[in-house]
């Protein structure tokens, strides 16, 4: 059967598990696959873009915010923020008496992100992000994985059903579809960025 909406996935996992009695936990073997592709898949469909004004040292992240990819500030002459650890900010305070001025450096520091030097003024951010998936729901019926990639949700699914239902013998099964299915859309994103980009060869002249 095809497997393009929510409820097309649970009938799936219902028939692959050959298990009639499990519409109440079926739900939740979906959303712990979701969380694990969240953390396994890296793909350019799960990139955003988000702006914001930089004013204080820290600002909120995305409420759908997973890792950063790059940060810039597009005020007056566009510049790539650099990524420093929290102990590197810290130091950098230390030692200009914690000035502030344009941000140059950033670290994810408890939920936020903190800048260096503290903004002296208003300064527009722009942020390039892995974001989370949107979860399947009863009214979020599908999203890009379950659209291009349905196989790695049904094994995933049926990978968190094993310890529930206690099935050892099959979870290797699953296990190794799931983690060549995750393997596959690693790869189609490597091949979609960079996949025309050949190789250059550099001659050295004499």
């Amino acid at each position: 059967m095809a497997i393009t909406t929510y409820s097309e996935l649970q009938t799936a996992i219902g028939n692959w598990l050959n298990r009639s009695d499990m519409t109440a936990n079926i739900p939740d073997f979906i959303a712990l696959a979701e969380a694990d592709m969240d953390r396994r898949l890296r793909h350019w469909r799960m990139e955003n873009r988000s702006t914001a004004v930089l004013n204080s040292q820290y600002s909120t992240l995305p409420t759908d915010f997973i890792e950063p990819l790059r940060l810039f500030i597009t005020s007056g002459d566009t510049y790539k923020m650099e990524a420093e650890s929290q102990a590197q900010l810290l130091d950098r305070r230390a030692g200009a008496a914690n000035a502030t001025g344009r941000p140059e450096y950033y670290a994810i520091t408890s939920g936020s992100i903190e800048v260096y030097p503290s903004p002296d003024s208003d300064y527009t951010l722009e942020m390039l992000y892995v974001a989370k998936t949107n979860s399947l729901s009863v009214s979020n019926t599908s999203n890009w994985i379950l659209q291009y990639h349905a196989d790695c949700y049904l094994y995933g699914s049926l990978v968190h059903s094993a310890p529930f239902l206690e099935e050892d013998r099959r979870l290797a099964v699953w296990g190794a579809l799931y983690d060549k299915a995750i393997d596959a859309v690693n790869r189609e994103n490597e091949g979609a960025k960079f996949g025309g980009s050949g190789l250059r060869v550099k001659i050295r002249s004499y």
